[in-house]
């Protein structure tokens, strides 16, 4: 089992940014030294009433903080931007890195980012399609003439290719069962999200693995899971620590209209915390969690947890205490129960 370490960056409008950096580059180190094996950050853009580090700016600072680990974007919502861009910014960041970047990518789905970049949720589709097609083509072709929606690639040659060939691993993040099927086609793996619970994952697993076999493609050897977690000595204490951040974080989840872009059922995030976190995170003491984190792997073959370790308002040292508990206390169980 890997383990990635996700850094949203989010925080109350107000606070001192600088140092809060300072902390994230001060958690990035320390997931290094614990033995994380992975650094991911997400996109959000106008994400009032938070703030937020920009995705590809911060893992490109952050990445020399953290040479044992691979960099995830998680992901980039790529109808927004154009191919060229995301192209040649992801090769920089694969060459600077020595070749220890994962693509994720994904649809996005807030009204005021689709406005933002002058497109529409209608658009969103059909211009990841294409801007995927296009990154593709720009790492691993010369000279590439592609007409798209919004873009027109004449004789185009990227000024740096990836390190890693043919390209780096791509990753969908997908809630709906379209999106899920569409994963299975143009990705290398399907990035399970943090806010479905465990029947929704089952069902749309069933949903990825039928199109895998629609489009003659093996089941990935590397099947990445979000989960929120926070390990405790207890679950009571692991509760009555966690809760607010998380249940304020969800909040805002809620108000931006995350919920709809979830599956039917499993849809709603204005909902109390314990019906919140049933069979959605990864709560309580370390023989819990590991508990949780082996039932994952044998029900679904997950092969990588990426954990979510901080919400907005947490205090720094809480992130940090409980980001050695679970290296100490919970990746051994882990491992032993494998």
């Amino acid at each position: 089992m890997k383990y990635g370490f996700f850094i949203r960056g989010q925080y109350r409008q107000g606070d001192d940014m600088v140092a809060r950096f300072n902390e994230l580059v001060e958690q990035a180190r320390l997931a290094d030294e614990l033995g994380f094996s992975d650094l991911i950050s997400g996109m959000h853009y106008a994400g009032y009433p938070l703030s937020q580090f920009q995705l590809l700016p911060f893992l490109s600072r952050i990445m020399g903080e953290v040479p044992n680990m691979r960099i995830i974007t998680g992901i980039i919502l790529l109808s927004l931007h154009k191919p060229l861009d995301i192209a040649e910014q992801l090769a920089t960041i694969d060459v600077m890195s020595n070749g220890r970047l994962v693509f994720g990518a994904g649809l996005g789905y807030r009204e005021v980012e689709f406005r933002g970049f002058g497109t529409t949720p209608k658009d969103r589709v059909p211009r990841l399609i294409e801007n995927l097609e296009a990154i593709k083509r720009l790492w691993t072709e010369e000279h590439v003439n592609m007409k798209g929606s919004h873009f027109d690639l004449v004789d185009c040659t990227l000024s740096l290719k990836p390190v890693q060939k043919p390209m780096p691993p791509i990753w969908f993040g997908a809630n709906a069962d379209g999106a899920v099927r569409r994963t299975a086609k143009l990705a290398d793996t399907w990035f399970i999200n943090p806010h479905q619970r465990m029947d929704t994952i089952e069902r749309q697993l069933d949903v990825y693995k039928t199109a895998l076999d629609e489009y003659g493609k093996p089941f990935p050897t590397e099947l990445p899971l979000m989960r929120e977690i926070f390990v405790a000595g207890s679950r009571e204490e692991a509760t009555r620590l966690a809760r607010p951040y998380l249940e304020e974080k969800y909040k805002v989840y809620h108000e931006w209209g995350q919920d709809k872009a979830m599956p039917k059922g499993d849809d709603d995030l204005n909902l109390d915390f314990d019906e919140l976190t049933r069979d959605r995170f990864l709560f309580g003491s370390p023989d819990e969690v590991a508990e949780q984190i082996i039932g994952y792997e044998k029900k679904f073959g997950v092969t990588h947890m990426v954990l979510g370790l901080h919400w907005v308002g947490m205090p720094h040292s809480q992130v940090t205490d409980s980001m050695r508990l679970f290296a100490e206390e919970v990746m051994p169980r882990v491992k032993q129960g494998l």
